[in-house]
């Protein structure tokens, strides 16, 4: 609340974090704003240290204790190594939804300038690929596994229609691919479509992530919130922020039940780092969410307003919109910041914020419960090691002493035996079997299961298997491509 102190953690980060995090607090005291920083450690730093996570206990404490975060960027190992830590603090604090605005900047001129863009998008931040659950299925398959929850899907889509009611916004947009993905990518849409008629003051509309991606270029300002699984939000608000300026422009909020992380979506840049030349308007914006997320709303106002009257009025602009020549550098750009704090800016539209109501979830693991459930069968992931037609036979062979048919043979989602699919199919070596119950009356057991593969293992390398289930008479797994 107004006038209240604020503990709040702080973590500069890596590259230019330290620089832009310390233009931010600057701003926000200058503001008024009462904040007691809490400054911890996190990254490339912290690596180096040895600590896998990249994220001290101190640090841990410190959010545990202030519930609340304003956070620079922060390296991550490409390719190798540890996980990112950005992603860690988002787990470790279920901080489920990542909320990022994309607003054209006065002053800012881009392609779209004049246009009125003035989008949110709410991404899921914890589920999906980005839970980051890889195995090397053979020397030559990596997997990566898509988890996607019914609650997830709940939390996140109630989350985007809060955040649209908090700032008056009247349609939101879910953004999938369940037209190929229709399990996990479809839970999103179906929970979106299902969840809707909550709020009937809000339009909602689905679209196809990739028809999304083409018309946030095409006409970004008919959109005003997408809400959106993990990797898909992450790349579309990347896309978004080149609409407005780049990534320089981009804030987010990182907000879950009990804590709230706020950082801004660019990266550390280390090539810049410590030349005073850096854009701090990210961080900034993203502390100016955080300063509405404490009900500071009179104190985040003066400071955006401040911001435009800086890049619109006054034309001080960072070496990112004006390039070497002319260019303020960051404590310069700071400065114009606090000297145009309390003066008025006249915006065509002018947003009402209000404080946004957290959605109310069950902590049931499991809200959905099938009254009917069955194994019908297995797939089993083998490492291709023969030509696939002798694995075939084998395979049917094989399972003629089973209560299981051996059904098809397939590599990277398309059918190869029986009957190919393909004419010349290009195999990797990695395959997955399909076996169904002879009896579609029965039910699959853990023993048959077991048997099952006590036999495969005399036959081939088998590396992972998923049990085919049904819920409720609805088959719970996908068609292979080619399958009858």
């Amino acid at each position: 609340m107004p006038g209240k102190t604020h503990n709040v953690t702080l973590i500069p980060g890596d590259g230019i974090g330290p620089e832009v995090t310390s233009a931010t607090c600057k701003i926000i005291e200058a503001a008024g704003v009462d904040i007691r920083w809490d400054v911890c450690d996190a990254g490339a730093e912290v690596f180096k240290k040895g600590l896998e996570t990249g994220i001290p206990t101190e640090t841990i404490d410190s959010i545990f204790k202030n519930k609340i975060a304003l956070k620079g960027p922060l390296e991550t190992p490409v390719g190798f190594g540890e996980k990112s830590a950005n992603v860690t603090l988002r787990k470790m604090f279920e901080t489920y939804g990542n909320i990022r605005p994309i607003k054209e900047i006065p002053g800012v001129r881009t392609p779209y300038y004049g246009r009125g863009i003035d989008l949110v998008i709410v991404r899921e931040n914890i589920e999906d690929l980005y839970a980051g659950i890889e195995h090397m299925q053979t020397p030559n398959v990596a997997q990566c596994l898509k988890l996607i929850s019914r609650k997830g899907c709940e939390k996140i889509v109630r989350l985007a229609f809060e955040f649209a009611r908090s700032e008056g916004r009247k349609i939101v947009h879910c953004a999938t691919k369940a037209n190929i993905m229709k399990l996990s990518e479809g839970l999103l849409k179906r929970t979106f479509e299902e969840i809707s008629g909550d709020y009937p003051d809000i339009e909602a509309h689905h679209i196809i992530v990739d028809n999304c991606a083409h018309q946030l270029v095409k006409k970004p300002e008919q959109f005003d919130v997408i809400v959106t699984t993990n990797m898909n939000g992450d790349i579309l608000s990347d896309l978004g922020s080149a609409l407005i300026g780049g990534l320089g422009f981009a804030p987010g909020a990182n907000i879950g039940d009990d804590f709230a992380i706020f950082e801004a979506v660019h990266g550390s840049a280390p090539k810049y780092a410590g030349k005073n030349v850096i854009n701090p308007t990210a961080v900034l914006l993203s502390g100016v969410m955080m300063l509405r997320y404490l009900g500071e709303f009179k104190a985040a106002e003066s400071i955006e307003h401040a911001l435009y009257i800086t890049l619109a009025e006054d034309r001080i602009l960072t070496r990112d919109v004006m390039g070497d020549m002319g260019a303020a550098s960051t404590t310069a750009f700071t400065d114009a910041i606090i000297k145009n704090l309390e003066k008025p800016f006249d915006t065509q539209k002018k947003r009402t914020y209000n404080p946004i109501q957290l959605p109310k979830v069950s902590k049931d693991p499991a809200p959905l419960k099938p009254k009917d459930r069955a194994v019908k069968g297995i797939d089993v992931f083998i490492e291709l090691d023969k030509p696939f037609e002798v694995l075939g036979k084998n395979l049917e062979q094989l399972a003629t002493s089973t209560p299981f048919e051996f059904k098809i043979l397939s590599c990277r989602g398309v059918k190869i035996y029986p009957c190919l699919s393909l004419k010349e199919p290009d195999l990797v070596d990695h395959v997955c079997a399909r076996f169904l119950l002879k009896d579609s009356a029965q039910q699959a057991t853990n023993e048959m299961v077991l048997d099952l593969l006590q036999k495969l293992s005399k036959e081939c390398r088998w590396v992972h298997l998923e049990k085919l289930n049904t819920f409720d008479g609805k088959t719970g797994y996908s068609k292979t491509h080619g399958e009858g």
